[in-house]
């Protein structure tokens, strides 16, 4: 009985063995993760092959280097020089992946520390070229989105080979002396100052107009009022109000006479 129980007791602790060796030859890729595997005692990194998420088996002398090629982002702190020589630091930040279809190609000429090896390399180099080409008027608000597209724009370019992908650029902070900081935002006030005026001149303008406008039309109304306006017409209109009075029931006098303008003369009088 002591043989036996020794016997089942042993083929439970190979079992666990064989097991831990099983689970000990196999790596675990996350969701959004691919890998690469490397063979020790053959010709390195395994070309052509890029193993997907989930448990991927292999002998536990290889290995496989897990790359995660969701869309990551770093921010970089940089330190450059604009155009006239003003030091100007820059918060930007990368949105990059490797390219998933080339990781055994990442893996074997740059390896997992690409980013801080080829990307954060080359976004200190391009920032400092692109920057250097502006006024710090201009880094600082009115040529910040062209400067991060020209950047990103480089960094495409310069990456094409690296098995990288370059997706966004952004430009977080920019920070001036103190001295070009006040002289900017006193070049702002004076050109808001000057657009309010423009804006109240023009308003003023307009509105000069508007009356100019209002004056010549009244000015033609009477005009034209004036011209058709004649004695032969006055008096046939007199001679209608005279009959229309005359029609009337209220009791009045009219005396028909010679007078200046020929027109009757009306005395009025109650019901």
């Amino acid at each position: 009985m002591k043989k036996i129980a020794l016997k089942q007791h042993t083929g439970l602790v190979l079992a666990f063995l064989m097991l831990f060796v099983l689970v000990g030859c196999g790596t675990q890729i996350p969701s959004g993760h691919r890998g690469v595997k490397y063979l020790k005692f053959g010709d390195g990194t395994e070309m052509g092959t890029v193993y997907d998420e989930g448990f991927n088996w292999h002998l536990p002398w290889n290995k496989i280097y897990v790359y995660k090629i969701q869309l990551s982002e770093r921010k970089e702190d940089l330190s450059i020089l604009s155009s006239d020589g003003a030091s100007i630091s820059m918060e930007v930040s990368i949105w990059f992946r490797p390219i998933d279809s080339k990781l055994d190609s990442l893996q074997k000429t740059i390896g997992p520390g690409y980013y801080n090896s080829i990307v954060a390399t080359a976004i200190r180099g391009v920032g400092r070229s692109v920057v250097g080409q502006y006024k710090p008027e201009e880094i600082y608000s009115s040529k910040r989105e062209i400067i991060a597209s020209e950047i990103l724009k480089d960094m495409q370019t310069l990456m094409t080979n690296k098995f990288v992908s370059v997706e966004n650029i952004i430009i977080r902070n920019v920070g001036l002396p103190p001295r070009i900081t006040d002289a900017i935002n006193a070049k702002l006030a004076a050109d808001q100052e000057q657009q309010k005026m423009q804006f109240t001149i023009l308003k003023e303008t307009q509105e000069a107009e508007r009356k100019r406008i209002e004056a010549r039309g009244i000015a033609d109304f009477q005009k034209i009022v004036s011209s058709g306006i004649t004695p032969t017409l006055l008096k046939w209109k007199g001679i209608e109000a005279t009959e229309k009075l005359a029609n009337s029931p209220n009791a009045k006098i009219v005396i028909i006479g010679n007078s200046e303008d020929g027109l009757p003369i009306i005395l009025g009088g109650g019901k």
